[in-house]
């Protein structure tokens, strides 16, 4: 496997390559590791993100651990299918995250998922059918069940035809503006504004049309099978039994905190609301979400 190394031998190493899953479908991903690690991270991006979200709290994790992201189909470098063959779906992505762990040989009694946005009921669908997929879920600030009122108007609508093809349109003329400043300071108060690297920026624009199946695309495809994996989801919660805790921006301004609040009760997990904070901690607040994870290996 091709691998670019970043880093030096007296430092955690940084590798990003591609590696191949199952159906022709490869994905980018960068591993980070110190010489004995104690433990494995895996940290899921969001739309519009790419593996580049978790560069700096990769890093700073990997004084002590093995540290694996990578761009989900439709993202990023990673490979972009068409809808015919892979249908983007969150159970799709569940799939796809099972293969990874067993590519990438993960052992599963000592890893944490940190998954986030589009990451978040995709992991969970996975730990619902295999309650040890890892020793501890951190999920947060995403939509695990259909409640239309508690989320973002144009989130809602891309659930619904034809306002979802309305919507598709829209964001791809405007990737720019999407991928410049969408989500990440929106929405937030003068005094709660954050941007991003510009490495972070220029990978995600550069990447948006990577193929004939933009960033959007994917997205679009996601949300058109949203509703069927949320009631799958819903319809069996009772029976979930995997170790999650449930972490939220209190100024989320695309899911209502009050999903979150539900998910933690219906699982029966801690939940931990971030003040302040709003959709995406791991931009925002890295060092706080840095803490959960090492946290999460506490016996």
């Amino acid at each position: 496997m091709n691998m670019d190394v970043v880093g030096a031998k007296s430092e955690p190493v940084t590798e990003i390559g591609m590696i191949a899953l199952a159906d022709g479908i490869s994905v980018r991903r960068m591993v980070a590791q110190p010489e004995s690690p104690k433990g494995t991270v895996i940290l899921l991006h969001g739309f519009p993100e790419t593996l580049y979200a978790w560069r700096g709290i990769a890093r700073a994790l990997a004084d002590e651990y093995e540290v694996h992201t990578f761009d989900w189909p439709g993202y990023g470098l990673s490979t972009r299918p068409s809808p015919d063959a892979f249908s983007y779906a969150p159970s799709n992505y569940a799939n796809l995250l099972r293969q990874y762990i067993s590519a990438a040989g993960i052992d599963r009694s000592n890893l944490t998922i940190y998954a986030t946005d589009i990451s978040g009921l995709p992991t969970l669908l996975l730990a619902l059918q295999e309650p040890d997929i890892a020793r501890k879920i951190i999920v947060g600030d995403f939509a695990p069940f259909n409640r239309p009122d508690l989320m973002h108007p144009d989130l809602r609508d891309l659930k619904v035809k034809p306002l979802s093809e309305q919507i598709r349109e829209t964001w791809n003329a405007a990737w720019n503006d999407l991928v410049e400043a969408r989500g990440f300071g929106a929405g937030l108060p003068p005094e709660a504004q954050f941007d991003v690297a510009r490495e972070f920026k220029d990978d995600m624009a550069q990447s948006w049309k990577h193929s004939d199946l933009t960033t959007m695309d994917a997205f679009y495809h996601y949300y058109s099978y949203f509703t069927r994996d949320e009631d799958y989801f819903e319809q069996r919660v009772g029976g979930f039994s995997a170790p999650v805790k449930v972490v939220w921006g209190e100024l989320d301004p695309y899911i209502d905190k009050a999903m979150g609040v539900e998910l933690a009760e219906r699982l029966g997990a801690e939940f931990k609301l971030l003040p302040g904070i709003g959709h995406y901690p791991h931009n925002q607040a890295p060092e706080q979400v840095v803490a959960e994870i090492r946290d999460s290996f506490l016996p």
